[in-house]
């Protein structure tokens, strides 16, 4: 099958940091499904993998990629809730070979079922992004759970990228918050506010003032999807005494000290943690991958593909992950197909 792997960590810019390969096609045991891959996307994990993580021992080349979607092609003997010729989504395991490649393996407890009313690379843009921010607000934040005293408001720090702009929908859709969405630039602007942000603020210029200023009080919750750390002291001033706040990125330096005057609790969001460790309530995933594709199908959650680079091989995922690693990628960046 083809694939796109690389055997040594390099940045974007080197010959060999992603190359066309071919390896041979897995076969499903246990609870695996074998997915014919028909598109995928690309996040910020997977970038940071490329530039640190080589091959597993044993292993000739590393491939990458945990956002895709496709058609079940095999399943293993234990599979109790797909067949082949299942059309799924999934973002995967970060401790698996990932689905840059013709053909997958994942467990069938972190699958769900592709949204009927969306194309391939569409769909593609929306499961390891849908993940984080569904378990960020509702596990993690517990945003159903009011904050005695705070407005209930969301700051989503970073609205216009992946994950951000799949909270913003989240967070309008299926809770009642008010929510508050950075962008810096006229197009993000636009962008999140078509989302459905009830207000924006400028993430280039210090927070906590433009919050005040929107006169609703102190939000119980932030959700940081990027720059943390250049953030930090406005969030402690913004947030309301006994606050949660969640972080998905890895600020340097980051002093949760400064939150403890106002007993704001501090919480990690990782969608792969379920699959790492294989937890009691890892089939959470599918069911959640469930709910954001009947939500799709109603109409009340969109894409957020706003670029497609063509087919699946290296040449096209080094031009998505050179914009990723840019820092000004709006939505999601797609690739569909092989040739």
């Amino acid at each position: 099958m083809k694939a796109i792997g690389y055997k040594t960590p390099s940045p974007i810019a080197a010959a060999n940091s992603l190359i066309d390969i071919e390896l041979p096609t897995p076969r499903p045991e246990g609870r695996d499904i074998l997915v014919e891959v028909k598109a995928i996307s690309v996040n910020p994990v997977d970038y940071k993998i490329r530039r640190s993580t080589g091959p597993a021992d044993g292993a000739e080349w590393k491939v990458i990629g945990w956002d895709a979607v496709g058609v079940v092609a095999a399943v293993g003997s234990d599979v109790a809730n797909f067949r082949p010729g299942d059309e799924v989504w999934y973002a995967g395991s970060v401790i698996r070979p990932g689905a840059n490649a013709e053909f997958h393996l994942v467990d069938e407890r972190i699958v769900g079922r592709k949204p009927s009313k969306l194309g391939w690379a569409e769909a593609a843009a929306l499961p390891l992004t849908s993940l984080t921010a569904w378990e960020a607000l509702f596990d993690r934040l517990d945003v159903k759970k009011p904050v005695p005293g705070a407005a209930a408001a969301i700051l989503i720090i970073g609205g216009a990228g992946g994950v951000g702009s799949i909270a913003i929908q989240i967070a309008r859709q299926f809770t009642d918050l008010t929510v508050i969405s950075t962008a810096s630039r006229p197009e993000t602007r636009d962008f999140v506010k078509s989302l459905g942000a009830h207000y924006v603020v400028d993430h280039s210029k210090p927070l906590a003032g433009q919050i005040a200023a929107l006169g609703i009080g102190a939000p119980a919750f932030v959700f940081s999807t990027t720059q943390t750390a250049q953030h930090v002291d406005d969030i402690v001033e913004l947030i309301a005494p006994q606050g949660r706040f969640c972080l998905i990125d890895d600020p340097s330096g980051f002093d949760i000290m400064k939150f403890k005057r106002k007993a704001v609790s501090i919480h990690h969001e990782l969608m792969f943690t379920r699959a790492i460790y294989g937890t009691p309530d890892m089939d959470e995933q599918a069911r959640i991958l469930n709910k954001i594709s009947s939500a799709v199908d109603d109409g009340r959650i969109r894409t957020t593909a706003k670029q497609n680079l063509g087919e699946i091989n290296a040449a096209n995922l080094k031009k998505a992950h050179e914009q990723l690693e840019s820092g000004s990628t709006i939505g999601k960046v797609v690739l569909e197909g092989f040739a």
